[in-house]
């Protein structure tokens, strides 16, 4: 580890741009001497232990080595620390105090990433992770109504999960998302604009453009009926896009970066023009919140359209408690919600919005709000693969725990799938509840 250098920084960390359009990005000479610096800082520091299967996977390679120092690890071990980082964000935003401007210029999911994406390029890839991150493909097959019958019957089928397990690597306990005939973008066809004045506040158009995201059309398409219901409860118009891609954070996670480029040249080029239009973006979902906040400005930080989509980009609570800073919020709801064990999302948290879900629910009376900041360890496809199952019931104990300790009327997450994650671990028939739904519920809409 570097001597003479200051140790931790009390400056606001700083992000520099991925650099995947860099030639030397792709030198795998140059990954692994970054690799070997980078994990002998966090092997020196250890604070991020507890965040995911990464650190604990790298300390123990260390711990197991002969000289117990990074350089006792062989190189190819070093994927067995890539494979389970699933791009939280948490150890740049929360634990480490390496990151920039601090001059060891720590940036642990980046460096993770720029590994993922060599080894994607190179072809070293499963079927199954190519499989599980093509959403469009599967949410649009998976909506043919025969075929939504038969994917979630053999999601749900204890002998045809075993199969998954042993052919496809699809861990045969994993609580798999259901697929919907009847898509957000069906449900919502028939549904008459709102046709009000438009109320802007400082700092928000007072219109919003819903990016419905793959797994808000296909799998839980309710959330993005919640969400418009809410929204327009409080006077504000609200148009679904259409003809949307994916995100980009399946691949992304995966290091497919070329396929998060023709996701994001598909659904900035249409987004940004409603932004001129002069509407506000949400999503229901965290990942896809962040995606556009704060993955593909780093990616591709000098086109103004991906900015222009950055900065009219909003996570739904967000845009509603901006709102009641300036009394443009309905505040009279009509049901309490008793206690909530609230998760708070990963992909919400480095946000850096704070806990607007949470604000939220404290306007409504009779309602006590229990916050849990642990990380779920779904990471949207990282708790299907059978290799990595255990470790993500493992990281979720924690949540789970809580959760039974606080024996509350209902427990949350805005991350759906995490919500479904602890439901996983909890396994005693009881169900999360949406934040969108439970505030549904209160304003009785």
């Amino acid at each position: 580890m570097t001597s003479g250098v200051r140790e931790g920084s009390l400056e606001a960390p700083t992000r520099h741009p991925l650099g995947h359009e860099k030639v030397e990005f792709w030198n795998e000479d140059a990954l692994f001497s970054e690799l070997e610096r980078v994990f002998d800082i966090c092997h020196g520091c250890r604070r991020c232990v507890n965040l995911c299967g990464s650190f604990p996977t790298l300390f123990d390679l260390v711990d197991g080595s002969e000289t117990f120092e990074v350089d006792g690890v062989a190189q190819q071990d070093y994927w067995k620390v890539i494979d389970n980082c699933f791009l939280c964000d948490l150890c740049y935003l929360t634990k480490c105090p390496y990151v920039p401007p601090h001059e060891w210029n720590v940036d642990f999911p980046h460096l993770m990433l720029r590994a993922k994406a060599i080894k994607f390029k190179k072809g070293d890839v499963k079927t199954r992770d190519k499989l599980i991150t093509s959403t469009d493909a599967l949410g649009k097959l998976a909506s043919i109504p025969v075929i939504t019958q038969t994917v979630n019957a053999v999601n749900n089928n204890g002998l045809t999960r075993k199969i998954l397990d042993k052919t496809l690597g699809i861990h045969p306990h994993a609580l798999l998302p259901r697929y919907h005939t009847k898509t957000l973008n069906k449900r919502d066809a028939k549904r008459k604009p709102l046709d009000i004045e438009i109320q802007a506040t400082s700092k928000t158009t007072g219109k919003v453009v819903l990016f419905a995201t793959c797994y808000g059309n296909h799998n839980e398409p309710e959330l993005g009926e919640d969400l418009i219901r809410i929204f327009e409860h409080n006077g504000i118009p609200v148009l679904l896009a259409q003809n949307m891609q994916c995100c980009g954070m399946p691949k992304l996670e995966l290091g497919d970066l070329e396929a998060v480029t023709k996701a994001k040249n598909h659904n900035i080029k249409q987004l940004a023009k409603l932004v001129d239009e002069g509407y506000d973006i949400v999503t229901p979902i965290p990942s896809c919140t962040l995606m556009f906040k704060q993955e593909l400005p780093l990616m591709f930080p000098d086109e103004v359209d991906v900015i222009k989509v950055q900065q009219a980009m909003f996570d739904p609570f967000e845009y509603l408690m901006l709102r009641h800073k300036e009394n443009r919020l309905n505040t009279e709801f009509k049901k309490p919600l008793g206690k909530i064990s609230y998760h708070v999302a990963c992909h919400q948290r480095v946000q850096k919005i704070g806990m607007k879900t949470r604000d939220m629910f404290e306007l409504i009376p009779g309602t006590e709000v229990l916050p849990i900041e642990r990380c779920s360890g779904h990471d949207g496809t990282y708790t299907f693969k059978s290799e990595f199952h255990d470790t993500a019931m493992k990281i979720c104990r924690p949540v789970v725990n809580r959760v039974k300790q606080n024996s509350a009327d209902h427990y949350t997450s805005d991350c759906a799938m995490a919500g479904h994650h602890i439901e996983a671990g909890l396994a005693d028939g009881s169900k999360p509840r949406h934040p969108l739904s439970l505030i549904r519920m209160a304003y009785g809409i």
